[in-house]
């Protein structure tokens, strides 16, 4: 009887989504620039169908972009501000108030109390294991949402603006893709398998996308664009499975 309803348990457990990037388990769809499928890729359960870890996320973003931030303000105290050399008046017989340099805080031209310093480091520790768990995280999310789309290759012969323009247009044909091209901020990152010049400049052009390298993938970048192109399938997944070694 216990058996049974172990069985029935398991059966009724919800199926996997389905998109139409994914087929039966962790096999996607490849499709070249004209948004014709060529074929299929295998994916590593292991980077993209990780458990979703939300804090994990979160910490390696704030992580991040604290390592990225650039201190710019910058006050001079009393001791770096010019002149004040000679104390402004005696100390006693005038009436005044006692001063021993016209660069004291309180007088105007003088020195910053409290003030930002380009000094201070704004730097965090993450781990190299952490930083790939939430970028496998991350990535499984985005194959979940069915917000990943492969690509074999994308091939210029010269910059071309309305190249790359005709290629996205046939890749938003794609189903769950139609705001590929119309969206009109943060829409895709396109993660190349290498170098492709021809590739970064024809791309260039569209404030939407933002082209870069599938080595230099990480959370910040995934989260922040609603679709994740990747070209090369097959060396992009071996790169980004080569993370965690």
């Amino acid at each position: 009887m216990a058996e049974e309803t172990k069985t029935k348990k398991e059966n009724t457990k919800s199926p996997v989504r389905k998109t139409g990037r994914l087929s039966d388990g962790m096999e996607a769809k490849i499709y070249n620039q004209e948004g014709k499928e060529t074929g299929k890729i295998k994916l590593p359960e292991a980077v993209f169908s990780a458990p979703f870890n939300a804090d994990l996320i979160h910490q390696v973003v704030v992580s991040m972009e604290a390592n990225a931030r650039t201190p710019v303000a910058h006050t001079k105290d009393r001791g770096e501000v010019s002149g004040g050399g000679r104390k402004p008046w005696r100390q006693k017989g005038t009436g005044r108030a006692r001063h021993g340099s016209s660069r004291s805080p309180i007088w105007r031209g003088g020195g910053i109390t409290f003030g930002p310093r380009k000094e201070k480091d704004y730097s965090k520790k993450i781990n190299k294991r952490m930083r790939t768990k939430a970028l496998y995280s991350a990535l499984s999310r985005k194959v979940k949402d069915g917000e990943v789309l492969f690509v074999d290759e994308f091939v210029f012969s010269e910059p071309k603006t309305a190249v790359a323009h005709g290629a996205l247009t046939s890749l938003s044909k794609v189903k769950g893709f139609e705001t590929l091209l119309s969206k009109k901020n943060n829409s895709a990152l396109i993660a190349l398998g290498d170098k492709n010049k021809m590739a970064e400049k024809s791309f260039s052009n569209f404030g939407n996308v933002e082209v870069d390298e599938v080595k230099n993938l990480n959370p910040v970048k995934i989260l922040k664009y609603k679709y994740l192109v990747i070209s090369k399938p097959k060396e992009s997944v071996e790169s980004l499975e080569n993370r965690n070694k």
